[in-house]
């Protein structure tokens, strides 16, 4: 263990504020899933072009956000490593509700443009949000506790688009005015249970040449075998992106599956993703090992990514997908093994790079992923809907024998 994790005094009482990190990073997600429905209709309220026009500035808008993320996840991981998680993550949710609050009255599409760069950055807060996981946990229950991480998103996700497209039936401004309450009476409930973490014992100077995405990976890089558990969650979170990015498309080209059977097939992913995250997560890891896991993980999420390119059967996929979210466990505990590499001064920077690796594979991946369907869908040239699960099955061997070489590095 880091000399420097002997070093942190444990929380008395962590239950409260570990329900609060919690709640907030599930509305972090219901607050993301509130506003989807109704963006198409609101980027032509502001801009006047027609629904091709709000797609390309959509997709702007999403990029935009994404890039902020990936920037600023280790700035406010260094932040909260000098001055503490609990005002990085306050002062996060109150600018958080005030860009929700103006979303929702801006008028034109410059001003909806640098509300998605101010949430883009108030949203890279789930790397304090991590660190505070990291902090609180004992080393044998990390990657079960960052499990929950997923678990919240999952939630987030569901309930998110859901009330989201209810609420639009009294305008395109309700849901942004939601989740600008949501965010604010989060950031009261926090005002009253959020402990600090970080103590003068473990609090590290701030040095901006590390408070980015390239100077903190170079620091983060000389822990022991992070760097290559680094890039296996990078190449993961590419190849996991598969069933976002491409998922509608490839049912409805697949199976001609409509709207509806899409959406429930999604609900289905995201509940099974609750449920392997937030509960079996906490029996497969003690039973067997992060390292065996990731292994695991990483052979299931391979043959599900080969079942998926070749499949011909609309039912059997829809009765599949709630087992490919099985494949979720190898995120908390690649987390894990590297959050324990760490010490205590160093868990918002590495939350943070860890972040700006996640963000950059959902800036990258949609674009690769995307491409590949429209190219093997297209007229000319061979015809494989698949393709881009075929790729996912391809990295996931990649992942395999990458991590074996880690493992045998370690030993």
């Amino acid at each position: 263990m880091n000399t420097s994790e002997t070093a942190q005094q444990p929380i008395k009482n962590t239950r409260l504020p570990f329900v609060f990190i919690l709640i907030t990073l599930t509305l972090d997600a219901m607050g993301i899933g509130l506003i989807l429905p109704v963006m198409p209709d609101l980027i032509r309220e502001v801009s006047g072009g027609t629904l091709g026009t709000a797609a390309i500035w959509g997709g702007i808008l999403a990029t935009t956000f994404a890039v902020m993320q990936f920037v600023f996840g280790p700035v406010l991981g260094s932040l909260s490593d000098r001055f503490g998680r609990r005002p990085v993550l306050l002062i996060s949710l109150f600018v958080m509700a005030v860009d929700y609050l103006v979303m929702a009255l801006a008028g034109t599409i410059w001003l909806l443009f640098l509300t998605r760069v101010v949430g883009g950055i108030t949203a890279a807060t789930q790397s304090t949000a991590a660190a505070f996981i990291a902090d609180i946990s004992a080393p044998e229950k990390k990657s079960a506790n960052f499990g929950l991480i997923g678990a919240a998103f999952g939630i987030g996700f569901v309930l998110g688009p859901a009330i989201g497209g209810l609420l639009a039936e009294f305008g395109t401004r309700a849901p942004f005015y939601a989740a600008a309450s949501l965010a604010a009476m989060n950031l009261v409930l926090g005002y009253f249970v959020l402990p600090e973490t970080v103590t003068d014992a473990i609090r590290r100077p701030l040095d901006w040449r590390r408070a980015n995405p390239l100077g903190a990976l170079l620091q983060i890089s000389k822990l022991k075998g992070v760097t290559a558990l680094l890039t296996l969650f990078f190449v993961y979170e590419f190849a996991f992106i598969v069933y976002p990015a491409t998922w509608a498309y490839f049912t409805q080209e697949r199976f001609g599956w409509a709207p509806s059977m899409v959406g429930v097939s999604l609900a289905s992913f995201g509940i099974s993703m609750v449920i392997v995250q937030g509960f079996l997560i906490r029996w497969v890891i003690p039973k067997f090992g992060e390292v065996n896991t990731i292994i695991y993980g990483f052979i299931f999420n391979g043959l599900a990514f080969v079942f998926l390119s070749s499949v011909s059967l609309g039912w059997l996929v829809l009765a599949f997908t709630p087992v490919t979210a099985f494949g979720a466990v190898v995120t908390p505990a690649l987390q894990g093994l590297m959050s324990r590499a760490a010490g205590a001064d160093q868990q918002g920077e590495l939350q943070g790079v860890i972040a700006s690796a996640k963000s950059l594979a959902m800036i990258l991946a949609p674009l690769v992923l995307t491409w590949l369907f429209y190219y093997f869908t297209d007229d000319v040239g061979i015809y494989l809907p698949g393709a881009a699960f075929a790729l996912s099955a391809a990295l996931m061997v990649l992942c395999f024998f990458v991590f074996l070489g880690w493992r045998r590095g370690q030993s």
